[in-house]
């Protein structure tokens, strides 16, 4: 169809968190050529951030060796304690590239259980950033839970009930309607809530002004990682609203044709591990023509 409407969503893209990552770990071996430069897992979810990363000589690595060189990066998901004491044990030097929205958070479950409340991380359990969160909080208190639905927490009821206060904190990246669903829940089983509303601006202002941009579109693009928590979780909030499609980067695009073709206007936004070239690219290739 011709006289496509394409519009991209302003809060689209990398966020100053990730924006931060790549560019400190970029800088960090321009400033030590010779050193070894490690990530400890995927710096962000985006492989082709990964491979570009490679190709500089920062290599990722998925475990702690017995012995290394060089620095190793802590990255935006943050790890637990346990984790920057193996590293520097085993002779790396460490630069922490924690996201200081995620260091918010391990810092609220830290307080929240040191002052003796239930917790409850209102996140998915496997999530790097939740686990990290978890490990923090489980260093002062035996009594911490993980849940993203009533279900997931129904097994906790018991201690809950019989616990004094419950504390709650979010990962960053979640939907507000999962923490809602959460604290009402617990609102009929607490006697006490101390709620932290830890989900990022950044993810708050990507997923309203999608929704907005939603209204008036036929198609809503959103382009990132399926490995990206805050990117999932964008696609899930719009297919409520219109038809919606996930695509990695424009190569994806081919098996939409039919849908592309159709729509007058089309909305793209993206996720915040989603780098500026990929999103530019997607347009490029629509306003090409599939």
């Amino acid at each position: 169809m011709k006289n496509q409407n394409i519009i991209l969503a302003k809060f689209a893209g990398f966020c100053y968190g990730v924006k931060r990552a790549v560019e400190t770990a970029k800088k960090l071996k321009n400033e030590n050529p010779d050193k070894n430069i490690y990530i400890l897992g995927e710096l962000i979810h985006n492989t082709d951030v990964i491979h570009e990363l490679e190709l500089l000589g920062i290599k990722t690595i998925y475990e702690v060796p017995e012995n290394g060189n060089g620095i190793c990066i802590i990255r935006s998901h943050g790890e637990p304690p346990e984790i920057f004491e193996k590293i520097k044990n085993a002779g790396f030097e460490v630069v922490d590239l924690t996201c200081p929205d995620v260091k918010k958070v391990q810092q609220r479950a830290i307080e929240l259980a040191e002052n003796d409340y239930f917790v409850v991380i209102v996140g998915k359990p496997n999530h790097p950033e939740v686990m990290a969160i978890k490990a923090n909080a489980d260093r002062y208190s035996k009594n911490v839970a993980v849940a993203t639905t009533i279900e997931e927490l129904k097994e906790f009821e018991p201690a809950i009930k019989s616990h004094k206060r419950v504390g709650v904190v979010v990962q960053t990246t979640q939907m507000v309607s999962s923490l809602n669903l959460i604290v009402n829940y617990l609102n009929t089983v607490a006697k006490e809530i101390l709620i932290y509303n830890t989900i990022c601006q950044s993810t708050s202002m990507r997923q309203a002004e999608a929704k907005e941009l939603a209204k008036e579109s036929d198609l809503m693009i959103v382009v990132g990682s399926k490995k990206s928590a805050n990117t999932t979780h964008l696609a899930e909030i719009l297919k409520n609203c219109t038809k919606t499609i996930h695509i990695e980067n424009d190569s994806e695009l081919i098996e939409y044709k039919d849908m592309l073709n159709n729509a007058r206007n089309i909305g793209i936004t993206a996720g915040a591990s989603t780098p500026q070239n990929i999103i530019d690219k997607v347009i490029e290739t629509i306003k090409g023509g599939i």
